[in-house]
C-alpha cells in the first residue's frame, strides 16, 4: 500500500541542495600529492572560536573567500597541505579553495595565521590527532569503490597510517575488497539493486490476491556479505505502520517474504579504511494484479 509523504519529498529535495561535493585535502607522502578524505584540522580549529563563534577568529567564509562568498564545494572555507615526514605527520599549508593547484610563489597560506609561533621550518607536527587516516595508493588499476556523494571516498587500493599524537605508528597498504569464490560482484553499487531485483523476481510469491507488497525497501548488506536485514523505507517505525498499514499482518508478509527471496545471497565484501563494512541497498518493487513483478528503482 504504498504512500507518498510531503514531508518526506520536502526534505530529499532539501537535502539535494545543501549536500554538495566536496573538496578534498591533500598528503604528500613519498613524493606524491594525494587526495585525503580525513579532516585532520577540524579538531583543531574547533577548539579555537573567537566571541563571534568564528574558528579561530579567522571568516573563512568572508576572509579567504573574499568577496565571492563561500563555495558550495568548499563550505569549511579552506583546503589542508598534510606530511608525512620521517615517523610524524605534519599540515604545511592552509589555502583558499581551489588555489591548491596554484604554484605561483604568491599564493596565500593562512598557516602562520593560524597556528603562530606553533609554525616550525614552515610546517606545523600535527599533535591534536590520534586516529587512522587513509588515501588511494597511486595505481593504475586502483578505482573507486564507493562514495558517500558529499566527501568520503573508498578506494580498492589505499594506503592506511595509524597516528598516535602526530606520531605513525603503523602504516601499510590495504585493499577495501574479498572477491568471495561464490560471491556476487558489487564493484558497482549502481548495480546491486538489479541483482536484488532478479532474486525478488524470482521467488514463488503466495498471498498476492490478499496482500499488496508494492513498497519501496532498504536492503542491509552486513559485514560478511549477507543479508542482514530488511525495512520498508518509508515506514521504519511502529507509528507509522500502525497508521499507514491495513494490517500488521500484511506488513509482516512483505518484510517476511523480501527477507526469503534474498536469504541464499552471497556478495562480496567492501572495506572502509580495511575493516568490512555494512552497506545499504534501495529497490521499490511494483506487483501487478497478474503477479508479474516491476523494478520501480530509480
Amino acid at each position: 500500500m504504498k504512500r507518498i509523504f510531503a514531508s518526506f519529498i520536502v526534505t530529499l529535495v532539501l537535502n539535494n541542495l545543501f549536500a554538495s561535493p566536496q573538496l578534498p585535502d591533500y598528503i604528500i607522502y613519498k613524493n606524491d600529492t594525494l587526495p585525503t578524505y580525513n579532516l585532520l584540522m577540524e579538531k583543531y580549529l574547533q577548539s579555537r572560536v573567537d566571541e563571534e563563534g568564528r574558528l579561530f577568529g579567522l571568516s573563512f567564509r568572508t576572509l579567504i573567500e573574499g568577496e565571492l562568498g563561500a563555495s558550495l564545494n568548499c563550505w569549511r572555507g579552506y583546503q589542508a597541505i598534510y606530511k608525512i615526514e620521517n615517523d610524524s605527520i605534519f599540515v604545511t599549508a592552509i589555502l583558499p579553495c581551489y588555489s591548491f593547484w596554484d604554484k605561483s610563489t604568491n599564493r596565500t597560506n593562512y598557516i602562520k595565521e593560524i597556528f603562530g609561533d606553533k609554525v616550525k621550518n614552515n610546517k606545523v607536527f600535527i599533535d591534536w590527532f590520534t586516529g587512522t587516516i587513509s588515501f588511494p595508493l597511486k595505481s593504475a588499476d586502483n578505482i573507486m569503490l564507493r562514495w558517500d556523494g558529499v566527501f568520503e571516498k573508498i578506494f580498492l587500493y589505499e594506503t592506511l597510517v595509524k597516528i598516535k599524537k602526530g606520531k605513525i605508528i603503523d602504516i601499510r597498504n590495504i585493499t577495501n575488497y574479498v572477491d568471495l569464490e561464490n560471491g556476487i560482484d558489487r564493484v558497482k553499487r549502481d548495480s546491486m539493486s538489479n541483482k536484488l531485483f532478479e532474486w525478488i523476481k524470482q521467488y514463488k510469491w503466495k498471498k498476492l490476491d490478499k496482500y499488496d507488497c508494492s513498497e519501496a525497501y532498504t536492503i542491509e548488506v552486513g559485514k560478511n556479505g549477507k543479508i542482514s536485514n530488511v525495512v520498508m523505507t518509508d515506514y521504519q517505525t511502529e507509528d507509522l505502520i500502525e497508521e499507514y498499514w491495513d494490517s500488521k499482518n500484511e506488513y509482516n508478509f512483505c518484510i517476511r517474504s523480501i527477507k526469503r527471496a534474498l536469504s541464499k545471497l552471497q556478495f562480496d565484501i567492501i572495506k572502509r579504511k580495511g575493516k568490512p563494512i555494512k552497506e545499504n541497498v534501495y529497490i521499490e518493487i511494483f506487483i501487478n494484479e497478474d503477479g508479474t513483478i516491476e523494478n520501480w528503482t530509480e
